[in-house]
């Protein structure tokens, strides 16, 4: 089995922001797999099987720093290995659009890491980063101020073209595993013609 656990916060005031990319990825695989979400401990959740491998595909709703909470009911409900859980999730050092995959590693200092590390006991998990850029200067809260923020109408193509492409490396992950998903995507850009796709 395979867990693919979308990091975000509940509810419509935070649909679209960027600290919720980690819950567009989940549903779009969701949307990919063709099945739905059901009513888990703290969390939904949506089932699907991908080749010979069962997928579970998980967005907490807890909102972002007790993410966590719901490592200790999928491990009592189907004891998951570290090594089995992508965790994805917004990531301000990358510019919007570049995703990034690690076998393991700190935090960040991202929040709803920190409390997967906590609850998980370890940081040697696999992550998939997608990037939300830095905050502009002007901007009078910094980091919170961003990832609440909404993407602009140019940055909505370019994430949109992230998004997919995390799709499409988390469902490497599942059928090859995190060395191949990183070899596969960890140089993926996006093309300046892609990036031209819009107008704000």
């Amino acid at each position: 089995m395979k867990f693919l656990l979308g990091l975000g916060n509940p509810g419509p005031r935070y649909e679209g922001t960027r600290h919720n990319v980690g819950f567009a990825v989940a549903d779009g695989l969701v949307q990919r797999l063709g099945t739905t979400y059901s009513i888990g401990y703290r969390c939904v959740l949506a089932r699907a099987d991908v080749d010979s491998t069962r997928v579970y595909i998980v967005k907490p709703l807890t909102y972002m720093n007790l993410s966590g909470e719901v490592i200790p009911y999928l491990r009592r409900r189907w004891r998951v290995a570290p090594e089995d859980l992508l965790v994805i999730f917004d990531d301000m050092s990358l510019p919007v659009g570049k995703i990034r995959l690690r076998s393991k590693g700190s935090s960040g200092g991202h929040n709803g890491v920190k409390s997967i590390i906590q609850h998980l006991g370890t940081q040697d998990f696999p992550r998939l980063r997608i990037g939300i850029g830095q905050p502009p200067p002007t901007e009078e809260n910094g980091a919170i101020d961003h990832v609440l923020s909404r993407f602009t109408g140019k940055e909505l193509a370019i994430i949109e073209k992230a998004r997919t492409l995390a799709v499409d490396a988390a469902l490497v992950f599942v059928r090859d595993g995190i060395e191949a998903a990183m070899s596969a995507f960890n140089s993926r850009v996006i093309t300046d013609t892609e990036r031209t796709d819009t107008s704000d």
